[in-house]
């Protein structure tokens, strides 16, 4: 699938979002459109920004330039949507974002999170006291030369702070016009609708693939109330993508990657899906995006989903 997509040559500014480009050029485009929160449309197959970065998401990459030429031509392919943290580097995705596509092109959603602490590489802490989520929204306002951010996430609720506390603050944020949507990320329907009490909730990030499908009943919850669902590690397939495994046999039938088909599903499952594939490489990211070509057909998603 990759070889439909046209080589763009690489701009030297950030790129344009050009409606009129083709269906080849812009493949991102034809994952559906989905308005978070009601007003801010976005392409549904997204960018996850967290792979930018060193080893552990931890640092600065190996390659800046690499970097910086992934998320241009994210964008040169129609995404629309790109997912980053405070926490991934810390501060370098951010960094590099703003680098690589401020001044942003018109309609191009950066979505950050906040709630997670770097003391090394691999290691996340919670963190949800209120002072603290409004210091990293105000630096991430900084970093990436915004006056709102479009959706701002808890990456997690702090278990050792009350969570009205952290759901409020992020209330009180959005009255000041510091940040439009609100989102969540690995949370159950309980914590969703304990939260919507306090502030309207526009996205949940769980960790939803072909392979683990724990957040099932949160995906139903967010598909009723069409709410975003941006399920992270969206490539996760396990014993799936085997040789001689469903995905694997399936991608051949079709003559796509497997990782394309696992996109597909997920794009397929709910129209409230937002996936975030990432990668920090131009021939990967290419290939993820392809995925929002393929239509799935209703036997090949059971057969994917019950093996």
């Amino acid at each position: 699938m990759s070889k439909t997509i046209d080589v763009i040559q690489h701009h030297m500014g950030p790129p344009k979002l050009t409606p009129a480009a083709s269906v080849k050029t812009r493949p991102a485009a034809r994952s559906g459109t989905f308005a978070i929160g009601g007003d801010l449309p976005v392409h549904r197959l997204g960018y996850g920004a967290m792979q930018l970065t060193g080893p552990g998401v931890w640092g600065e990459p190996a390659d800046r330039a690499q970097a910086i030429g992934v998320l241009r031509r994210a964008v040169e392919l129609g995404t629309n949507l790109i997912d980053t943290a405070d926490s991934y580097g810390p501060y370098v995705s951010e960094d590099l974002i703003r680098e690589a596509l401020h001044p942003y092109p018109r309609g191009l959603v950066v979505a950050t999170k906040a709630g997670l602490t770097r003391p090394g590489p691999g290691k996340w802490v919670p963190l949800g006291r209120p002072d603290y989520l409004r210091q990293e929204c105000e630096m991430s306002l900084r970093r990436l030369g915004v006056e709102r951010i479009d959706l701002f996430q808890l990456h997690r609720i702090d278990p050792k702070v009350p969570a009205d506390d952290q759901f409020g603050v992020l209330r009180d944020l959005q009255k000041e016009g510091k940040i439009r949507h609100v989102g969540l990320s690995e949370v159950n329907v309980t914590e969703i609708e304990a939260a919507r009490r306090i502030v309207p909730v526009a996205t949940v990030q769980n960790q939803y693939n072909l392979a683990h499908r724990d957040s099932e009943d949160v995906l139903n919850y967010c598909t009723r109330n069409n709410i975003g669902f941006i399920p992270w590690f969206p490539l996760a397939t396990g014993d799936l993508a085997k040789p001689h495994g469903v995905l694997t046999r399936v991608a051949r039938q079709l003559g796509a990657q497997p990782a394309q088909i696992a996109l597909a599903w997920l794009l397929k499952k709910s129209p409230v899906m937002l996936p975030i594939p990432g990668t920090s490489k131009v021939k990967h990211l290419e290939e993820n995006t392809a995925a929002a070509l393929l239509n799935l057909d209703a036997s090949t998603m059971n057969e994917l989903a019950n093996e």
